[in-house]
């Protein structure tokens, strides 16, 4: 079993065929079990399953910002 891909939001992928509009460039606006995408030449929506979605991505354009560190409180004293 392979590792899963990290996507992050601000992410601009290249899938392998061409959106019917002509473009191949896609932002990912949404995470979750299913992947929000926007093409970037006509605006369309799409959502599509992670699973389906690394088998389409060709390569990253463009990485989004990484996703903050968590940061651990202290415990509450008694």
């Amino acid at each position: 079993m392979t590792e899963p891909v990290e996507f992050r939001v601000g992410d601009r992928v290249q899938l392998r065929k061409p959106h019917p509009c002509g473009g191949y460039a896609w932002t990912v606006v949404r995470l979750g079990a299913d992947i929000g995408l926007t093409c970037d030449t006509c605006g369309r929506r799409i959502l599509l399953p992670r699973r389906e979605l690394e088998r389409r991505v060709k390569r990253f354009l463009h990485r989004g910002p990484e996703p903050p560190c968590p940061v651990e409180t202290p415990p509450a004293e008694m």
